[in-house]
């Protein structure tokens, strides 16, 4: 499988070089563009499936390069924002990012959320399998033990959500913004049904998670390894 090409734009040269080496572990191929007029440089001449977004730059500050980069180019944008910055979050998603992740960061969460958006904005045509579940994307279902879950589009899109991303604790405003073309009936307590439902026809519980484990104070998290197929 080729590697997924990913753009950083990010002044810090020394981030940039850890994360090449560590990018080149998980089929991710890195490239680091300083300032932003490197950047657009750079979209010119390749096509990338990712891009990574500092907030703080040079020249101009990311929402502008964001702005300036969905003239010509749909890439999915994961924008890094300083911790507790919650404005920025939010601006960042109302311009249209797809992500955002908080500085400082552990590699590993950066990684799974690059290569869930790179799954997610690309033909959609695979099934995720994760020990007795399966989950096909075309047809917008799941499977346990190869009986059909019949999940409503909620719990599906959840699902999907938890599934690609495995390991990683997602915060319920997380889940939120990623779910934030889906008409949540009225307050953020849907959430929390729309998972125990899910947990019910799964067969799992807060007890003993085999699949969707609370990470009391965080959020919720899917357990074990997921793979493509």
């Amino acid at each position: 499988m080729d590697a997924i090409s990913v753009l950083m734009i990010d002044d810090d040269a020394h981030l940039g070089d850890l994360l090449k080496d560590y990018f080149a572990k998980y089929g991710l191929a890195l490239t680091q563009a300083i300032k932003p007029s490197d950047a657009f440089a750079l979209l010119k001449n390749k096509k990338f499936e990712v891009i990574i977004l500092d907030i703080m730059l040079p020249e101009m500050d990311g929402f502008e390069t964001f702005k300036k980069i969905r003239v010509s180019h749909q890439t999915p944008v994961i924008m890094l924002t300083a911790r507790g910055e919650v404005m920025d979050r939010v601006l960042g998603l109302e311009l249209g990012a797809e992500d955002y992740l908080p500085k400082p960061f552990e590699p590993r969460e950066l990684v799974a959320r690059v290569k869930g958006l790179a799954r997610r904005t690309s033909k959609n045509n695979f099934k995720l399998k994760s020990q007795q579940l399966e989950l096909d994307v075309v047809n917008r279902s799941a499977k346990l033990a190869g009986e059909d879950l019949n999940l409503s589009s909620y719990e599906y899109e959840i699902l999907k959500l938890f599934m690609l991303n495995p390991g990683v604790t997602l915060s319920r405003d997380r889940i939120m913004d990623e779910l934030k073309g889906i008409d949540w009936e009225a307050i953020s307590r849907s959430l929390d049904v729309a998972i125990s439902r899910l947990r019910n026809k799964l067969g799992d519980s807060a007890k003993a998670p085999k699949y969707l484990k609370t990470v009391w104070g965080d959020g919720y998290c899917f357990l074990g390894t997921v793979e493509e197929v």
